[in-house]
């Protein structure tokens, strides 16, 4: 049911959420789908996964225009993701409908706590080898397969974006830059959560009335993340996102036990 108050407190939080989102190479869901969930504005993990994820859509647009202005976008290591990301929704969709969620919840939450302390400590892929070599043929692309897989079943099962997965694996296992990683992580997200989007229309675990004011405010937010990353010191903004990581991380272990 339609509510004002509902939306133009979902307008103003989302364009904080935005910012938030658009600066660290994030969907947003980590914040929205507690948002709805915590917050009593759906019944179900499966709702707030699925109007959590249309704005995660949104994120990836608006985001996206901002950074392709920049020439931030390697679009090449993008696209070589997709196959594999949009292949990861259909499962998760399967596992989302089939298993206990809260088993599932409580296992990502405890798979983040990795990435967000290497984080935290400000580390890089220079301080985290993978056996001590560079990837390359094979496991290069077995690796881009895995993660891309993974960061799918996470966008449909938990409406976050997959950025929470990306961005350090990027960052951590194939050395790229935290920024270039999250201009990547957002444009990846977009066929991604299209893609769960329909299916949560088709699922009618999407609640439009809720998803609106949380679009509008995340297309406004997630053009000013862009436009101060390049001024925000590296270790600064890997260490930002491992709080990030940590919330995330409780907020699901907490999820899955109760």
């Amino acid at each position: 049911m339609f509510d004002w108050g509902t939306s133009v407190l979902f307008f103003f939080l989302a364009i904080g959420i935005g910012f938030m989102a658009s600066l660290l190479g994030l969907g947003g869901g980590i914040f929205m789908t507690p948002l709805l969930l915590l917050g009593g504005f759906v019944a179900t993990p499966q709702e707030a996964a699925g109007t959590s994820i249309a704005g995660v859509l949104f994120t990836g647009l608006s985001a996206s225009i901002a950074y392709f202005r920049r020439k931030a976008i390697d679009f090449r290591i993008g696209l070589l993701f997709m196959p594999s990301a949009i292949a990861g929704v259909f499962l998760g969709r399967y596992i989302a409908t089939n298993a206990k969620a809260q088993w599932l919840t409580l296992a990502f939450g405890i798979f983040l706590f990795y990435p967000a302390i290497t984080m935290l400590l400000g580390r890089t892929s220079k301080d985290v080898s993978f056996r001590g070599k560079t990837m390359s043929g094979w496991r290069f692309y077995a690796l881009v397969i895995l993660i891309g897989f993974v960061a799918g079943v996470a966008t449909k099962i938990f409406g976050i974006g997959g950025g929470t997965v990306f961005v350090p694996s990027l960052v951590l296992f194939l050395g790229l830059d935290i920024v270039g990683a999250g201009a990547i992580s957002l444009f990846v997200m977009i066929p991604t959560a299209a893609i769960s989007v329909a299916t949560s229309w088709i699922d009618q675990t999407l609640h439009l009335h809720l998803a609106i004011p949380l679009i509008l405010g995340i297309i406004i937010g997630a053009q000013i993340g862009p436009r101060v990353s390049s001024r925000v010191p590296r270790r600064r903004l890997r260490q930002l996102f491992g709080v990030v990581l940590v919330y995330a991380a409780v907020n699901m272990i907490l999820k899955g036990l109760s």
